[in-house]
């Protein structure tokens, strides 16, 4: 796997049937890991991801785990060939422990139960990633059913709730918490009206979450990611638009998980210490209103 650069790269016509993908089905595969060395900056930490298995998520797992922290991914079952890669490749190029576990997170008892079960493991959690989303495209509000709104705001944004809920008992003074928006909560999506609409809630989470949480010296930022080629974009776009997707960046091309995972690991390590309620761009280079 090579390293990622400013060439375009080509993606071909594909597309596929279920949320939110299958990243061993993509062609090209995603570049998650950008083989630069560690540095020890997150060595013994506690860290729990949703959505760990694949895409975003699977980088931020693997840039972790280089940076010599355990991690537990959370996961759906569809996605469990990727999870189960996506710890092979840890334990095999960073010696460390990786775990997952199979979870609904639109449930909170789901949640709760999945984070005792990594804390029985772990002993404590000094890092929290809420990353997991699903998004369905619609050309017209009149399209987006009760069913699809209660599935994609139990996803992408209810399940924050419930996993700071279910971790705080198990975090301490100096852990931190990190969520994935978008830049769609920027610059909106009319395509995308309920996956936006949660996107930008997620940013006013982040930011009054880093409020309440400051008299327990726990930091909560955020990173909004621009067009990154994940598995979620063929499942959820048609072949023609995955074909030239990313190509409207000032980059003129989509960016790779690898290249968003950095802005985490700097959020969960020491390096941002006086940072909380702030959010990392990733784009492109696309200037947006924040």
């Amino acid at each position: 796997m090579q390293k990622s650069s400013s060439k375009k790269r080509v993606v071909k016509k594909q597309s596929q049937e279920t949320q939110p993908g299958i990243e061993s089905e993509m062609d090209p595969l995603p570049q998650f890991d950008d083989h630069e060395k560690g540095s020890g900056k997150l060595k013994g930490k506690k860290c729990l991801i949703t959505g760990g298995d694949s895409g975003i998520g699977r980088a931020v797992a693997v840039a972790f785990a280089k940076q010599g922290a355990e991690v537990a991914i959370l996961h759906l079952s569809s996605e469990k060939k990727d999870a189960e890669d996506t710890i092979k490749y840890i334990e095999e190029h960073y010696n460390v422990t990786c775990i997952s576990l199979v979870v609904d997170i639109s449930k909170e008892k789901n949640c709760k139960k999945a984070v005792e079960l990594v804390a029985k493991k772990f002993k404590q959690i000094d890092v929290l990633v809420n990353n997991a989303a699903v998004q369905y495209p619609q050309k017209d509000i009149s399209l987006i059913s009760e069913k699809q709104l209660v599935e994609t705001f139990g996803v992408n944004i209810f399940s924050m709730f419930y996993m700071v809920k279910a971790a705080l008992p198990f975090m301490k003074k100096g852990s931190n918490i990190i969520n994935t928006t978008s830049v769609t909560a920027y610059r909106g999506s009319g395509g995308l009206l309920d996956y936006s609409s949660t996107k930008g809630a997620i940013v006013s989470f982040t930011r009054s979450l880093s409020s309440n949480l400051m008299d327990k010296k726990i930091r909560v930022n955020g990173v909004s990611p621009g067009p990154i080629w994940t598995p979620l974009i063929p499942a959820s776009f048609g072949a023609k638009h995955v074909e030239t997707f990313g190509s409207d960046t000032p980059m003129e091309r989509p960016g790779q998980p690898c290249e968003v995972a950095p802005a985490y690991v700097f959020l969960a390590s020491a390096d941002a210490s006086y940072i909380s309620g702030q959010i990392i761009h990733v784009n492109g280079g696309e200037i947006v209103n924040a």
